[in-house]
């Protein structure tokens, strides 16, 4: 999220929720559109993304500019009420730039080409892709800037190219010494006393490249964290040109959901509207928590509203069964964004491609035309977030849960050499935040280093590696009368990957009050470990706690009979295993209960969630049968108009948008 008066969501948006997709008219003939237009005009579409992989269609040939035919759809679509997302087009680079520049081509770790072809074959340190791609952008921005369809920019897409090549290796070593100085400060940090790794030359230092066995973990965490500063160096490159031409209009890239290669905390902090792309599986029981995950993430990202800047209508083409949405579902989700704070419901793509690698990949116009089941979806869709739109557009939503995350933890825990290859931060996560979730608590992210004062519960699933500030975050977070709840594996490194002293955080382990942790214990997938109460899951430990700490004891006679699973210290809370999901689920109610934390309402049934955003409250059934809730007072549904009193039937995915 910007700062310092830059535009935000809240300019483009005026008041609605916006709704559209993708559209690539490059692919369909001309006398196609007026046809486009009429039906996104049907559709209740007021925001079209354009421009996203046309570069080869614009820039033809070196230096050349055919925006004749980029005109006339951006006149189409503004004369239709239809506002414009305009991209720069740099994700993709038509295949004269990789002839001319073989350098521009990201290397793979073991030393291939990655040639053009397919998308994203652009490496990010290339001072030929940069030159060229600011070149593009800049005549974009100069020739649209005051066109009246403009209403945000998009930068590339999806940014998420890894380079090990040579151009990359130069720039990867300059990142190294304005981070450590001198070779001294580098080989200190990444341990290379061990291997006989160390550096006494620059020219020596090289990416993480395939080695003959394991690659330094701190070589290969610095190189995470270089990638994502190259490829946020590229985005921030054309966002300036673009707002140097247009500082009234926003700009954003779009996220993939949980993408492990950016530092999405960072990232944020460019963006004046942070936006993602969320294709939860329509067969997966949890698409729905994963789903909300995402959202919670974004929203917290974003500080406020957001953009779903991409969703399927249908199936997508990239798994290996490519299942359709039941009915409902597509609105139902959407309304999950939301309600979890979407201020724009978009797709991935407006008409399905009859060419390409994506044609399976359906779209709000599917192959089935205008009288398919998907477009009579969406114009429902479309009618009933105009509606709602004045009523919620701007609103935020309250949580007292923070739970955190950190990138650069993601990346220290995700090595090779680990006590468990099982072990995975972002299924570690989604579990922690399936429990606060089936319990009907709404929850913040944050970041270890984020102020945390608002918040009367916050929850670490993992956190691996932790800065100093970070643990003093959240020592001071107790010591304030907040409530912290961890998982194991946390406090273990610091920032450089270097075990702290006795395998976790000193300050860690008196505060959850551990006095020796002995061993780590790793589960097989599948095996399970009797606690007092319930089973763990994934991971265990042999600790020994300090007196009155002992919270529940492993059982069952195995290695750890009799030893701590769950410790607390006064409102610090430690969890040595992965609790079966209800069991999760049962720890982290009563711990928020005693942090005075509620649900946003109680008595919820299963698979039923329940969401305030500003003053209304949103119903969802994740369910394929109807469902009664209990709602407590006298409410207007903004969907139907009708006045409800206590109990209200949700349909059968259904949705509903209440106001007092």
């Amino acid at each position: 999220m910007s700062t310092g008066g830059r535009p935000t969501l809240a300019d483009a948006t005026r008041g609605r929720v916006l709704f559209g997709g993708d559209y690539n008219p490059e692919q369909w003939p001309e006398e196609t559109w007026p046809e486009d237009a009429r039906l996104m005009r049907e559709a209740g579409v007021t925001s079209v993304t354009v421009g996203v992989f046309s570069w080869a269609t614009l820039e033809p040939r070196p230096g050349a500019r055919e925006f004749g035919w980029l005109d006339r759809v951006m006149d189409l679509l503004h004369a239709h009420g239809v506002g414009v997302v305009l991209a720069t087009p740099t994700s993709s680079p038509p295949p004269w730039l990789g002839r001319l520049h073989p350098d521009s081509l990201p290397v793979t770790e073991d030393g291939r080409t990655e040639w053009w072809g397919g998308r994203q074959h652009f490496s990010h340190s290339s001072a030929a892709y940069r030159s060229h791609a600011a070149a593009i952008t800049e005549a974009l921005a100069a020739r649209y800037a005051g066109h009246p369809a403009l209403t945000m920019w998009h930068i590339s897409n999806e940014y998420c190219t890894a380079d090990f090549g040579d151009e990359a290796a130069a720039r990867f070593r300059r990142w190294l010494r304005a981070r450590y100085g001198t070779l001294d400060a580098l080989n200190t940090a990444w341990g290379t006393a061990f291997w006989s790794q160390g550096h006494h030359s620059w020219d020596t230092v090289l990416p993480p490249r395939t080695p003959h066995y394991l690659k330094n973990p701190t070589q290969v965490l610095d190189f995470r964290r270089f990638t994502s500063d190259m490829l946020l160096e590229c985005y921030t490159a054309e966002r300036d040109i673009v707002a140097r031409h247009t500082p009234h209009i926003p700009v954003t890239t779009n996220f993939m959901p949980l993408f492990p290669g950016q530092d999405g905390w960072r990232w944020a902090e460019e963006e004046d509207v942070v936006s993602v792309d969320l294709y939860p599986d329509p067969r997966d029981p949890l698409g729905a928590q994963h789903g909300a995950l995402v959202q919670d993430l974004t929203r917290s990202q974003a500080r406020g509203p957001w953009m779903l800047m991409e969703q399927a209508a249908g199936p997508v083409n990239w798994r290996g069964v490519n299942h359709p949405k039941p009915r409902g579902l597509n609105r139902l989700w959407s309304f999950q964004a939301v309600a979890r704070g979407a201020d724009a419901v978009c797709y991935f793509q407006w008409r399905q491609s009859r060419q390409g690698a994506e044609k399976f990949h359906s779209g709000m116009l599917g192959h089935a035309g205008e009288r398919g089941r998907t477009f009579q979806e969406v114009k429902r869709l479309g009618a009933e977030l105009a509606a709602i739109g004045p009523a919620v557009a701007g609103s935020h939503l309250h949580a007292d849960i923070a739970i955190l995350h950190d990138w650069h933890a993601w990346w220290a825990s995700a090595q090779e050499g680990r006590p468990s290859a099982h072990v995975d931060h972002a299924a570690v996560l989604h579990a922690w935040h399936r429990a606060l979730w089936e319990a009907g608590f709404a929850t913040d992210f944050a970041h270890p280093e984020h102020d945390l004062t608002r918040y009367r519960l916050v929850v670490v699933p993992q956190l691996y590696a932790l800065t100093d500030p970070a643990v003093e975050n959240l020592l001071a977070h107790v010591r304030a009368g907040g409530t912290l709840v961890s998982g194991f594996l946390t406090g273990v490194a610091d920032e450089d990957d270097r075990i702290r002293p006795g395998g976790m955080d000193p300050r860690l382990r008196d505060l959850f009050g551990i006095r020796v942790l002995h061993e780590w214990w790793p589960l097989e997938p599948g095996e399970t470990v009797a606690c007092e109460g319930f089973l763990g899951t994934l991971w265990s430990e042999e600790l020994e706690a300090e007196p009155g700490a002992v919270e529940a004891r492993y059982t069952g006679g195995g290695e750890l009979d009799g030893f701590p699973a769950v410790l607390r210290r006064d409102r610090a809370w430690y969890v040595s295993t992965l609790p079966e999901p209800a069991a999760l689920r049962a720890l982290t109610a009563r711990i928020a209960a005693a942090a005075g934390v509620r649900p946003v309402l109680d008595g919820l049934p299963d698979r039923v969630e329940a969401v305030r955003r500003g003053e209304l409250l949103f119903l969802l059934n994740h369910r394929r049968e109807p469902v009664t809730v209990d709602v407590p007072g006298t409410h207007t549904d903004l969907l139907t108009g009708e006045k409800l009193r206590g109990r209200v039937l949700l349909d059968r995915h259904g949705v509903m948008v209440l106001r007092p």
